[in-house]
């Protein structure tokens, strides 16, 4: 099978680490945290002493991390030393303008490349959008498979962060609607599970409801019967409306409802609910502590 170099093993790096080792890939590792390459040693996953160390040979790379400047970085690093003709996948949630620039880099040194964000959960659950030539896809297809539910090729370079940070604008508008008409419901004296029962078969149904509902109850599986535990964490939702909002500006787009969502999780942020799940942006709308 193919030999593929993980750099960045965090909370999304290692479950997709561990699905390629299940596929029966070699997978060649690294992150800058100790905790995390012990994980991923127990998936199966080669460590290696650095990300060069870790590229050297590889026929796939496969990048998780933070932001622009770190994909940037690694890859003026790794880049040289990959093996010729490798392929280049960054799975990392960047700006667009950020995930060019890295296709750049690996088309410098003679590489294919895509951006592949990611949404969802893992164990097989998550949606890559991609952006790339046809060739780069395609020779990428077969690799993001094991980790996929569904592959969807946006377009080429950038489209697939373009992709993710459209659809992240408006889950995170749509979750603060759903909050707004559960908070409101409340007021009005309407139980939680008659709202759900009336919305979640009708015009005012969305994943936003139907599958993370805000409020404990209806849902069962959702992040407000667990107190908020992420799930999807709020400082995350967080980033991903910035980099509409940013990507908006760039290209003179008019995002009113967006700019308001990002605003009131940056409030939602900075009084301490960073690590709560975005659904629990509900109780900042009550008024009442997550």
């Amino acid at each position: 099978m193919t030999t593929i170099a993980f750099i960045g093993l965090g909370n999304m790096g290692n479950p997709m680490a561990a699905n390629l080792v299940k596929a029966g890939h070699t997978v060649h590792g690294f992150d800058l945290m100790p905790e995390n390459l012990v994980i991923a040693r127990d998936h199966g996953v080669v460590v290696m002493a650095n990300a060069i160390a870790a590229v050297k040979g590889a026929d796939v790379v496969i990048t998780m991390l933070p932001a622009g400047k770190h994909v940037l970085s690694v890859y003026e690093d790794i880049a040289p030393k990959a093996k010729k003709g490798a392929l280049f996948i960054d799975s990392s949630t960047i700006d667009v303008e950020s995930a060019r620039k890295a296709h750049a880099i690996a088309a410098r040194h003679e590489l294919l490349s895509i951006d592949a964000p990611v949404s969802g959960g893992t164990g097989g659950t998550l949606t890559f959008m991609a952006g790339g030539s046809k060739d780069a896809f395609a020779k990428a297809e077969p690799v993001l498979t094991p980790m996929a539910g569904r592959i969807v090729h946006c377009g080429d370079d950038g489209a697939g962060q373009a992709a993710k940070i459209c659809n992240n604008m408006i889950l995170g508008i749509s979750m603060i609607g759903v909050a707004e008409a559960f908070v409101l419901a409340e007021k009005l004296g309407l139980s939680h599970q008659a709202l759900f029962d009336v919305a979640s078969t009708s015009s005012g149904q969305c994943w936003s409801l139907t599958t993370y509902c805000p409020v404990p109850g209806p849902v069962p599986t959702s992040p407000a019967n667990n107190g908020y535990r992420p799930g999807f964490a709020a400082a995350l939702m967080l980033k991903d409306l910035k980099l509409s909002q940013e990507a908006a500006q760039s290209a003179g787009a008019v995002t009113p409802l967006g700019a308001e969502a990002a605003q009131l999780y940056a409030l939602f942020n900075a009084q301490g609910h960073a690590g709560a799940d975005f659904s629990g942006i509900i109780n900042f709308l009550r008024g009442t502590p997550a």
